[in-house]
């Protein structure tokens, strides 16, 4: 019973498996319908049913899978304590809490209540499970982690270097040395929202020296992760 438990909560690509299709649809519902009180400042009836509603179908899911976590992580009793700290269980907590976490209308002018409210976004992480996109990109970063950590290192030292040499530069400019790395983060990515601007030559000169270069930084992951994904693609057309 657990096991046929087990194959209905877990996304399944088997079509005949009419049962786990449709647990899936379901929660694909439920994960978008609770996005919807998110994006409506107002507060009304519906818009609690729909929250409330929505909390209920994933406390159950959460349950469920706390239930069959010994045949998801195949580890006896320990299963049980080491389930609620895999990513998605912390994920599922953390879209569960906010709703379950009782605030005073007292306490809405705090920063309290936007916090709580906020934490509701975890609930689209939750759609993750259900897509199999998601599936093969969470594979390609794991198998490419090594080059993607490597790049993210090299991105980090660039904008630590640019921010070094433009905070000596114009030092009238940047009031504090975040200052200086927020614009060197924004030049990398080739941004540039203009609050923070260069006014000498020679630092607008490094500007577009920066630039150049962090379009070459910035293409490397892209490149890295479009080979991975049509690398797990043909793999699974060959394997079909």
């Amino acid at each position: 019973m657990l096991r046929d438990l087990y194959e209905i909560i877990e996304p399944s690509d088997n079509e005949s498996s009419k049962l786990s299709s449709f647990y899936d649809i379901v929660m694909l519902i439920c994960i978008i319908a609770s996005m919807i009180p998110l994006a409506i400042k107002s507060d009304n009836m519906i818009l609690k049913i729909i929250d409330k509603t929505t909390v209920v179908v994933f406390i159950i899911d959460y349950i469920l899978r706390l239930i069959t976590a010994k045949i998801r992580l195949n580890k006896g009793v320990k299963s049980y304590v080491l389930y609620p700290l895999q990513p998605m269980a912390i994920i599922d907590l953390l879209s569960i809490l906010p709703s379950l976490i009782p605030i005073n209308a007292g306490f809405k002018v705090l920063r309290l209540f936007r916090i709580v409210r906020t934490l509701k976004v975890f609930r689209s992480f939750k759609i993750f499970r259900y897509s199999r996109n998601v599936s093969r990109l969470v594979e390609v970063l794991k198998k490419q982690s090594k080059s993607l950590i490597a790049v993210l290192s090299m991105a980090v030292f660039y904008v630590l270097f640019t921010a070094l040499v433009m905070f000596n530069i114009e030092p009238d400019t940047f009031n504090t040395f975040f200052d200086a790395i927020y614009w060197a983060a924004i030049s990398l990515t080739s941004v540039g929202y203009g609050d923070i601007t260069p006014v000498s030559e020679i630092g607008r000169l490094f500007t577009m020296l920066s630039a150049f270069v962090g379009v070459a930084i910035i293409a490397l992951p892209s490149g890295i992760i479009t080979a991975g994904y049509l690398e797990v693609l043909n793999r699974e057309k060959d394997s079909e």
